[in-house]
């Protein structure tokens, strides 16, 4: 089938390869000029490394990454470590794949690189979508330039604000969290002695926690902070806000903490929202993919992952040889449970980092850290419904033995 994808993110890139694996023949529209230097840090979990590995990508997405030794959660104020899950070697063997965490943009070069490779001519940027029209016969997608591309598939990879999404279901009503979140990269070599440490690591305190972890090889740090907060409710991933607001925002952390922000060159900060799981994915010809239809909150690190599970199970379904109703229901069977206990999921941790006085922190965390050290295979096996997930692992869509 010839199938048009709305926007060049990570969702789009990747269900553009896999399409294209599975032998059709596609297109990317990406409203930006370029595919630059944009976003911050990912954690890219075994699951989601499954996909890469399936599209014969892992070597050339690991080449740029940072391995780290483990996940970590750290008390705030004083850096004691409640629990440490160790990753490397023991991530592979049990769940399959690396645990990596990469920059957005090393990972969008690298899926547009091999994508140019395998389709040149597959992305066409500045091409901003005004809306979709469809019949029996076909799809077409309406540029704002005038433009017209037909085909026989619209996939919506737009994101967050996806102008496929509203035209299909109208505008979402989303739900502010309360929260918000701030965001940073910092060079290694910045840093002095303070270095954050070389796990993915959660700093949990009173109404705020930190995430720290290691980009590029390890020649940068990753910082992402939220907030509990009501006096800010902008919801932009590009928009700044001040260094010494930040500051204050931590100023009872840790000295990586502290160190990380005072050091940061920009600090980007948007507020969090929550969206309800949609009633549904797809309209006729038109599907939705990625944070176009299950945006969620950062708090398991999860939003890149389930993009790319996503793209190849609408790439598989689409190549079964059943009407694209047919595959459409069934991808959306495949997914929505999924995503939507990731989205869940999330929402609990945020509860979860945020405890706010000594009690509850110590009920919370005091048994956290027992069985991090009692039994270190309960502490992974909370995670096995996540990571050790395989969407590359069917059959005609029924799950191997």
């Amino acid at each position: 089938m010839k199938i048009l994808i709305a926007g060049g993110g990570i969702g789009g890139l990747t269900a553009a390869l896999a399409l294209t694996q599975f032998g059709h023949d596609v297109t990317v529209l990406e409203q930006a000029d370029s595919l630059g230097e944009v976003g911050a840090g990912l954690q890219i979990s075994p699951n989601g490394m499954k996909v890469f590995e399936a599209l014969g990508l892992s070597d050339r997405i690991a080449e740029n990454a940072f391995q780290p030794e483990g996940i970590e959660m750290r008390l705030g104020q004083s850096g004691r470590v409640v629990f440490d899950i160790p990753l490397g070697l023991a991530a592979a063997d049990r769940w399959g794949g690396p645990y990596l965490h990469l920059h957005r943009a090393d990972l969008v070069t690298a899926l547009s690189d091999e994508l140019a490779e395998r389709a040149p001519q597959a992305v066409k940027l500045g091409a901003r979508l005004a809306c979709y029209v469809q019949d029996e016969n076909g799809v077409s997608a309406q540029l704002e330039d005038g433009t017209r591309l037909s085909a026989d598939v619209l996939v919506g990879a737009d994101g967050m604000h996806s102008v496929v999404r509203e035209q299909m279901l109208g505008p979402d009503m989303p739900r502010f969290t309360g929260n918000v979140a701030w965001r940073a990269v910092v060079p290694i070599d910045l840093l002095g002695t303070d270095l954050p440490p070389p796990t993915a690591c959660a700093w949990v305190g009173k109404g705020r926690h930190a995430v720290t972890y290691r980009l590029r090889s390890g020649l940068l740090a990753n910082f992402v902070g939220v907030v509990e907060h009501d006096g800010w409710q902008v919801e932009s991933w590009s928009g700044e806000g001040a260094k010494q607001d930040a500051l204050n925002d931590f100023a009872a952390f840790h000295p990586v903490i502290v160190n990380m922000i005072r050091n940061a060159t920009k600090l980007n900060r948007w507020a969090l929202f929550d969206r309800a799981p949609l009633a549904r994915w797809s309209d006729g010809r038109v599907v939705l993919l990625g944070d176009a239809c299950h945006p969620m909150l950062p708090f398991l690190a999860q939003g890149a992952v389930m993009a790319v599970e996503d793209a190849w199970v609408l790439a598989a379904r689409l190549s079964e040889g059943t009407d694209i109703a047919t595959s459409f229901a069934d991808y959306e069977a495949d997914r929505q449970r999924r995503t939507s206990a990731v989205q869940a999921g999330a929402r609990a941790n945020a509860k979860l980092f945020h405890r706010h006085n000594p009690l509850t922190q110590l009920a919370t965390y005091g048994p956290m850290w027992l069985a991090g050290r009692a039994a270190p295979g309960f502490v992974h096996s909370r995670n096995d419904w996540i990571y050790g997930h395989d969407v590359t692992a069917t059959q005609r869509g029924k799950p191997l033995p």
